[in-house]
């Protein structure tokens, strides 16, 4: 009986040694992530240089407008090789003001698949 206390006592004991030892490396890992993303975007940041928008043509083919100096140059970028297109004039680009685009979230998208599912429903199409 008093073995068996005990060894209920161990296994508890165990469980949350390495439940602290788990938080433990998460945190540490949060932290270290957070730290990198710091370093990094020092690392980036850049006066002459800025890539202002991008857009995927394919898995591996963009075409970019990117800021070198005081001019806007036009680059196609593929797996192995970058090619410039144009140089583009400030005039001809629509610049964002920096803020982020509002982008569909989780519930934005199920409602929208909901509401079209509900017409589908009174129209007749889903029978």
């Amino acid at each position: 009986m008093l073995l068996t206390i005990s060894g209920e006592a161990d296994s508890y004991i165990q469980f949350m040694t390495v439940l602290i030892l788990f938080l433990l490396v998460l945190a540490v890992t949060y932290f270290v992530t957070k730290w990198m993303a710091g370093y990094q975007k020092s690392r980036i940041s850049n006066a002459n240089l800025e890539i202002v928008e991008t857009i995927g043509l394919s898995n591996n083919k963009y075409v970019q407008i990117i800021r070198v100096g005081q001019k806007y140059l036009a680059v196609a970028i593929c797996k192995d090789t970058v090619t410039m297109l144009t140089e583009v004039s400030e005039q001809e680009l629509i610049l964002s003001d920096g803020s982020v685009p509002k982008t569909m979230g989780f519930k934005d998208i199920l409602d929208k698949v909901q509401r079209k599912t509900i017409l589908e429903k009174e129209d007749g199409r889903d029978e």
